[in-house]
């Protein structure tokens, strides 16, 4: 049976930085009550918080680190994610890549001015080729955070799915700080491995052209327990908390844009095709 669209992301719902009002306005957004949704997302997570550890993303940096997956373009990319069914985002019932040219259309309507915040709009979540790649989905999709020290109390889950983390058993990483210093700035973090670093990283890797914003939005969109719950202020450098408003601006369009209204994809793509050759051009490294 087809499941009813439900939204971005059904982990929302539990995170305690949910804002009623919010809710409210977006009603359609937040119908995350079932059963059945409960168990798959916290499932998920569960799986999540207790493998993302120092070493497991150490290694997946050094593994995915050359960029030897595949060679495609950007849009090839964005069709490629047509075959994959996001574990924290299971009620969506239309492609992947609407969702990437509807973020980007919503940014496009509100910043006319800024194209290369329309094109960030479209490769946020390409990352999520690392599923296609083998990779599972709980070290792909959903909310990331700082490895290497403890979790703070808005991480999704928080008080449930971290007992079997070995590092918080492990004394250089169960503090608050962990293995970092004080305001040591979010680039100097090792954050736990999924579409965003993945994604981050192959931007640099294949020189893309885009502003410092663009890079930082992709690599912490996911970031919730910083950008939307106030956690992690202890990490961050003065640099972090002036890229803030983007990555909080950004997540209106990510979050909000969904709907089963779908744009009009064969018409957009020579706009973002312009985009992408301005910013990104030809066969890249994933």
């Amino acid at each position: 049976m087809k499941a009813a669209v439900q939204g971005p992301d059904p982990s929302l719902v539990y995170r305690p930085d949910v804002d009623p009002e919010v809710s409210k306005d977006k009603g359609s957004f937040r119908n995350y009550r079932s059963g059945p949704l409960l168990d798959r997302v916290f499932a998920t997570y569960k799986l999540m918080h207790a493998q993302q550890t120092v070493d497991f993303v150490r290694k997946k940096h050094a593994q995915f680190g050359a960029f030897s997956y595949k060679k495609m373009t950007v849009l090839e990319a964005v069709d490629m994610l047509d075959g994959l069914v996001d574990e924290s985002d299971p009620d969506v019932d239309f492609p992947n890549s609407f969702h990437a040219f509807q973020t980007a259309e919503g940014i496009r309507k509100a910043h006319p001015d800024k194209d290369w915040f329309h094109l960030v709009g479209l490769l946020h979540d390409l990352g999520k080729v690392l599923v296609l790649a083998g990779e599972p989905q709980w070290a792909v999709v959903g909310d990331t955070f700082p490895v290497g020290c403890r979790p703070q109390a808005s991480v999704v889950f928080c008080d449930s799915t971290f007992q079997d983390n070995p590092d918080l058993q492990d004394p250089r990483y169960s503090t608050e700080l962990g293995m970092y210093q004080p305001h040591c700035g979010l680039e100097n973090v090792l954050m736990s491995w999924g579409h965003d670093e993945y994604m981050y990283q192959m931007m640099k890797f294949n020189k893309f052209s885009l502003p410092q914003e663009a890079f930082y939005i992709i690599r912490f969109h996911s970031f919730y327990p910083w950008h939307t719950g106030g956690d992690y202020r202890q990490l961050c450098s003065e640099r972090d908390l002036a890229m803030l408003p983007w990555v909080q601006e950004f997540n209106k369009f990510d979050l909000y844009t969904k709907s089963p209204e779908l744009p009009g994809v064969n018409a957009l793509r020579p706009y973002y095709q312009g985009l992408i050759d301005k910013y990104c051009p030809g066969v890249l490294s994933w």
